[in-house]
């Protein structure tokens, strides 16, 4: 039986800053269609560098992918400006949100749908598709962005990109700042639209228990690597993975601070 060829392919990228600074070392990952693909690791592993180099936002910030494919529906989209790519159904929903705090919430999900040609019609009943998924942002329609809560301004954020009738959404540490619950409520919605509207996403998280828990699979980066991938089942029971990102071992709570970073190495890339 042939297996169908993934959403998005990412292989052997590099990706460097002002020409200088090699961030991303031969990363390579798949996303499924119909997936929900996790990127962990800690700070400063790639995994936002890894996003950018796919909507390519990289040159914002002179950042280059200067080797390696990625292939989206199996078309190389290198090289293409993040406006084209949104128009194929790749959109990046920022860390920390990126709202434009002074347009109401209505307008900055209105946002969202510029790409579209289809009609004022569609765009209203998309409008209403994300109140569903967000009833909170209903009741906020008309208040500015800027003075709404953090996780207001989460859901703000992926239903803007959801107005832009998205196939994949590269999601941005969605937990960063947020309460426990309004991070798992959040990461409900998610599985949701992933079941309900058939959209793929990609995330890079810090948090990985809660990573772990939605997503169907998942790679850890450590600077700019690829160390360790697999079923988010099988990572959830991985001895390393509990002991380093998980804060748990067979002798109970650990951090990292308990063990040295060579011994993790060392046993990652044996």
């Amino acid at each position: 039986m042939t297996q169908a060829a993934p959403l998005l392919s990412i292989q052997n990228i590099e990706v460097i800053y002002d020409h200088v600074i090699l961030v991303l070392k031969g990363v390579s990952l798949d996303v499924p269609a119909g997936g929900i693909v996790a990127i962990l690791g800690a700070n400063g592993a790639g995994k936002s560098t890894t996003l950018k180099s796919i909507s390519n936002l990289l040159q914002s910030e002179r950042g280059d992918v200067t080797k390696g494919d990625i292939r989206f529906r199996g078309e190389r989209i290198n090289g293409l400006s993040p406006s084209e790519l949104v128009v194929k159904g790749v959109i990046q929903v920022m860390e920390g949100r990126h709202c434009f705090p002074h347009l109401t919430v209505e307008e900055n999900l209105l946002a969202g749908a510029y790409t579209r040609t289809d009609g004022a019609a569609a765009i209203a009943t998309d409008i209403e598709l994300v109140y569903r998924y967000f009833p909170r942002l209903k009741e906020r329609r008309e208040s500015l962005t800027g003075y709404i809560s953090g996780g207001e301004q989460q859901m703000c954020a992926i239903g803007r990109a959801l107005m832009a009738r998205p196939k994949l959404i590269l999601l941005d540490e969605p937990s960063m700042g947020l309460a426990p619950q309004l991070v798992e409520e959040i990461f409900e919605i998610v599985k949701r639209l992933n079941r309900e509207e058939g959209v793929s996403f990609l995330l890079a998280e810090q948090n990985t228990t809660m990573a772990l828990k939605y997503a169907t699979y998942g790679y850890i980066l450590e600077n700019g690597r690829v160390v360790m991938d697999g079923d988010a089942a099988t990572l959830r029971e991985n001895e390393d993975v509990k002991e380093f990102y998980l804060g748990l071992s067979a002798g109970g709570r650990k951090s990292y601070r308990d063990t040295k970073h060579y011994r993790r190495r060392k046993r990652w890339l044996a």
